[in-house]
This record gives C-alpha cells, structure tokens and sequence, in this order.
C-alpha cells in the first residue's frame, strides 16, 4: 500500500493529499458497517437496568417503525444513545455528531437535545431541574423532540417487547450512510 511522504502535514504534496483523500473515501464507504459492528456489542448494559443498550435501541427503532416513521428517524432512534459507551457525559452530542452528515436539521437536533429532555423523567428525583427543556420551547423542533422522546426513548426498557433485530435495520443503517452528505 502507498503511504505519503511527510511526517507533518504543513511538507505534503498535492499527490500525497489525493493519495490520502482516496483513502478517505473508501473508509468513509464503510462507516456503516463500523456502526452495525459496534451496535452489535451494546449487549452489555451498566448495572440496574431491565435491558442492554442493543435492546433499547432496538426497542426505539421498532416503535418508530412501528409508529410510521421515515427511516431517518428510525436510525435516529436506533442510533440516538450510540455515544453511551464513549462518551456518557455528552452521548446525545456524540450521536448526533455522527448523524449529522447524512440527516437533516431537524433530526440531528433531536438528538443532540434528546437527553436534555429527557431529564423531564427523572431528573427531580435526584435533585435536579426536569424542567430543563423548557429553554427551548420557542425552537422550532421543540415539540418533535418531546415527541420522539416520549414515543420511542423513554418507553423502551421494557424486557418483554418484542423488538425488530438489529439485522432489520441494517438495509436502513445503509441507505442512511450512503447518502450524499447533508449541509447542515
């Protein structure tokens, strides 16, 4: 395999850049199936839940699915706490950073703030504000997210749903990340 010359960025060539950006084209080809393996291995949960991070993923899409929803919305919902493992302190930011090229507007930003809202569930039993949200009711997708966390996050850690496999999302998880990416 051809390597670029440099060993700092500010010496490379135009050849080494195109060799590089060839490179980077097909890896980015294969982001979906980074995203499908990595799903995958959620079948670990931390302590005290009913069900894995798969599960409640898989229980999110199904209801959009369910629900009728464009396939936007249910990777979005299959892929709404993807960040939870690296990133738990932030991992509505994460996912929505990976979703952002290929969805629109308004479904990167119900799940950048979809854990924002969903502190109207617990937040006041450990002392906090569950009210948070309310900063946002004058935005444009504010309700869209109330709905999409009502309807297809907060509802699924439930054992006995009969939940879609991972397998039946995944033409949808393609599509999705085949797609010409968005100008957000």
């Amino acid at each position: 395999m051809s390597k670029v010359k440099f060993t700092e960025m500010k010496h490379g060539t135009k050849e080494d850049y195109l060799l590089l950006d060839k490179h980077e084209k097909k890896y980015i080809e294969g982001t979906a199936d980074r995203i499908l393996k990595f799903m995958s291995g959620l079948t670990q949960t931390l302590e005290g839940y009913q069900v894995s991070r798969l599960e409640h993923s898989l229980q999110s899409a199904t209801k959009a699915l369910r629900e009728g929803e464009d396939e936007e919305i249910i990777v979005a919902a299959l892929l709404h706490d993807i960040g939870d493992e690296l990133a738990p302190m932030n991992h509505s930011e994460y996912a929505a950073a990976i979703l952002k090229p290929y969805v629109s507007e308004k479904t990167h930003w119900i799940v950048e703030k979809h854990g924002e809202f969903q502190l109207y569930y617990y937040a006041h039993h450990l002392g906090g504000n569950r009210n948070k949200r309310e900063k946002y009711k004058d935005h444009k997708y504010y309700q869209a997210t109330i709905d999409f966390c009502e309807k297809y996050d907060q509802g699924s850690f439930d054992p006995n749903y009969m939940s879609l496999p991972l397998e039946h999302f995944e033409p949808m998880v393609r599509r999705i990340f085949s797609r010409k990416p968005y100008s957000n």
